[in-house]
């Protein structure tokens, strides 16, 4: 056993009982290399992270560059820093009139926490609805809106004064009232296998949070910046007032952030000051690295070319015999096996094929696919390959 494999298992917090344990010395594109050269093409990105793969050269020089300038300077929103200034500029270009003003954090369980409080600050209100198998991050207010026990009985108490809704259940719609401070869900629910809302759903939960006086948010941690064939998903459905995202934001770096309107965002100057404050927010390398990363995604058109890349997939992996079926939203795709325990037999095959990829945490008898945006034809045709030879071994 290497020297840093062992420190790893030794003083390296561990979330499961048995990790993967896959060493990794360099990565490009969408490839992953050990150590010793073996490559792996890697079909979740990160986890919805590395959209524009790994190392990209760009986004590399800006982080150098800024580096090179100044980090870390002040707490943040005193000082003016460019790439922050210029971040906001650009994200707020691709976005509604009503979504002009950004709050940066570090992660995307900051960005839904400081969410959940902009909303309570500008309504006055307390509930918070939620929907049933979301996801919305491991923090202790994200965990309360998880919508499944299995990950947080453990932590109780949780946050109060929370509500769950079913996803696509209009009927579930009347228990936003009055008393809503907000409705945030993720609208193409991730980690439940990729489940896409019915247009009539969200026009109606749209509906109903403007009758109540609600705020609706939309976590597209990982839906967000191409994945589902558009910048963001929900500009294929409707308008949240308040959005959240990370993940794929800081094209490998760390950042998030909640976006709203200038006028709601102010309440968190007043009654009291401060009212959201973050050290490392909006941090100016990351910030960098994320002004390239949007760029990247805007000038090739990734978010364009999502939909024909996974289509790719989707024509040749959704008639083969070993699939139940398949679930694809531009570049995102949910391939469901026979059981759980295939999923796992499944994952070994992988790994030795040289792929990466995962389960979804609500159902784990179905793998994801979600290479970065810039996969071309050829690392796609490889990829089906991969996944048909590791399908046809167990």
């Amino acid at each position: 056993m290497s020297i840093e494999r062992q420190l790893f298992y030794q003083k390296i917090a561990q979330t499961t009982s048995s990790p993967i344990g896959l060493e990794i010395s360099s990565a490009k594109g969408c490839y992953l290399y050990t150590p010793e050269g073996k490559p792996y093409i890697d079909l979740i990105s990160g986890v919805a992270v590395s959209n524009i793969g790994h190392c990209h050269p760009r986004v590399v020089e800006a982080v150098q560059k800024q580096a090179a300038q100044y980090m870390h300077l002040m707490v943040y929103g005193e000082y003016i820093q460019s790439p922050q200034v210029q971040y906001a500029e650009l994200l707020t270009s691709f976005l509604p009139a009503n979504l002009d003003n950004i709050y940066y954090v570090n992660s995307g369980s900051e960005a839904v926490e400081g969410a959940l409080k902009l909303a309570k600050r500008f309504t006055g209100r307390a509930e918070i609805v939620h929907t049933t198998n979301a996801y919305h991050g491991s923090t202790h207010g994200a965990i309360s809106l998880m919508g499944n026990e299995e990950f947080r009985y453990a932590f109780r108490p949780l946050l109060p004064n929370t509500r769950a809704i079913r996803f696509n259940n209009i009927d579930d719609l009347e228990l936003i009232t009055e008393q809503t401070a907000c409705v945030i869900l993720d609208p193409l629910q991730s980690e439940n296998g990729l489940v896409l809302p019915t247009n009539e759903y969200l026009l109606q939960l749209r509906k109903k949070c403007t009758q109540v006086g609600a705020l609706l948010i939309f976590d597209e941690v990982q839906t967000g910046f191409g994945r589902t064939g558009s910048m963001f998903y929900f500009q294929q459905t409707v308008v949240p007032d308040i959005l959240v995202i990370a993940k794929a934001m800081g094209g490998g770096m760390p950042i998030g952030a909640f976006v709203s309107s200038k006028e709601i965002m102010n309440t968190l100057t007043f009654n009291p000051i401060l009212g959201h404050i973050t050290t490392f927010g909006g941090h100016p390398v990351s910030c960098a690295a994320a002004l390239e990363s949007l760029k990247i995604i805007s000038e090739e058109n990734l978010h364009v070319l999502a939909n024909d890349k996974g289509k790719r997939f989707e024509d040749a992996l959704k008639d083969y015999d070993k699939l139940k079926s398949i679930r694809r939203q531009g570049l995102f795709l949910a391939c469901d096996l026979e059981s759980e325990e295939v999923y796992w037999k499944l994952l070994d095959r992988f790994l030795h094929n040289g792929l990466v990829t995962d389960s979804f945490l609500y159902k784990l008898n179905s793998f994801r696919i979600a290479p970065p945006l810039t996969i071309t034809d050829q690392e796609i045709d490889e990829a089906i390959y991969l996944v048909k030879k590791s399908l046809d071994e167990i």
